[in-house]
């Protein structure tokens, strides 16, 4: 059975200052940093037991490495850089390539990589083929890009191939709920203040992650995110999350909240790992989604 639950708005508005001051400065791993000891739980669930601060951290338990990937045609997509837990003990591992907006560079979006990474998925972060290129194109890049991760790139023996995820910031939100539209078996979406010409995504049923800024006057969210999520959440497992002291930039740089949601969300769709689904359910304030069972 699902619950439909909304926050209060004067819970919201406490919470929202505790968030806050919680973001002063990046957060360390409770009792764990990169290379201590992780361990393996039945399923696809990987890493100690989390708790409220461990999701948030900017560095989870995992230690990481990187490969540079150049461009190359024919494939799909421009270059980039995977970023992957080194530790092979563990078995494959979730994937997620995440793309960057309008006229923004990798650089946008890499902060991602090895926060992600270190939390227990590959990701690949990219370069879009051309920075003016609209929601559409980065749909096929993504999808591109996050098939030859899992199927050609030189870790693909890291990742599982049924287990992918897109993300992407503006330009490539709105592509990544295109791609999730176009690709139903994709395990997790996360649009970070998107934008796309259009709002309707009804046809969606990949579990999607929307996050929305309150003062974003680029992709504002009572145009882009808010319509966005309404036309998702009469399906189960679709998020919406609205940052109140946020503009459209906020999440192109590690953000505790931002963090937090993105890695429960990944980790309980995409590793399908419910001990992260404390951290989503109860609903909390500035967050609504039809919680998951």
């Amino acid at each position: 059975m699902q619950r439909r639950i909304f926050a209060k708005a004067g819970i919201a508005a406490a919470a929202v200052a505790v968030a806050t001051a919680a973001l002063a400065g990046p957060q360390a791993f409770a009792g764990e940093g990169p290379g201590a000891a992780v361990v393996a739980f039945a399923g696809h669930a990987k890493g100690p037991a989390p708790t409220e601060q461990s999701v948030g951290a900017q560095r989870g338990p995992f230690a990481t490495d990187k490969l540079v990937v150049p461009a190359q045609a024919g494939r799909g997509f421009n270059k980039g850089t995977i970023y992957y837990p080194d530790d092979t003990s563990q078995g494959t591992f979730g994937a997620v390539a995440v793309i960057p907006g309008f006229l923004e560079g990798e650089s946008a979006i890499s902060w991602l990589g090895p926060t992600l990474a270190s939390h227990g998925f590959v990701v690949l972060t990219l370069a879009p083929n051309a920075t003016t290129d609209y929601p559409e194109p980065r749909s096929d890049q993504l999808l591109a890009a996050v098939d030859w991760l899992a199927n050609q790139s030189p870790v693909k023996d890291r990742v599982d191939p049924a287990r992918l995820a897109v993300a992407g910031h503006s330009m490539g939100g709105g592509g990544t709920l295109i791609a999730a539209s176009k690709n139903p078996a994709l395990k997790a979406a996360v649009p970070l203040a998107p934008w796309n010409l259009y709002s309707d995504f009804s046809d969606v049923t990949v579990p999607t992650l929307i996050v929305g800024a309150g003062r974003d006057f680029i992709a504002p969210a009572v145009m882009h995110a808010t319509p966005m999520y309404n036309s998702l959440k009469a399906k189960q497992d679709q998020g919406y999350l609205k940052l109140k002291n946020a503009d459209h930039f906020t999440t192109n740089r590690y953000d505790a909240t931002v963090t937090a949601y993105t890695v429960s969300w990944l980790k309980r769709y995409v590793d399908e790992d419910t001990r992260y689904s404390q951290f989503l359910c109860p609903v909390k304030s500035g967050f609504q989604l039809t919680c998951p069972v």
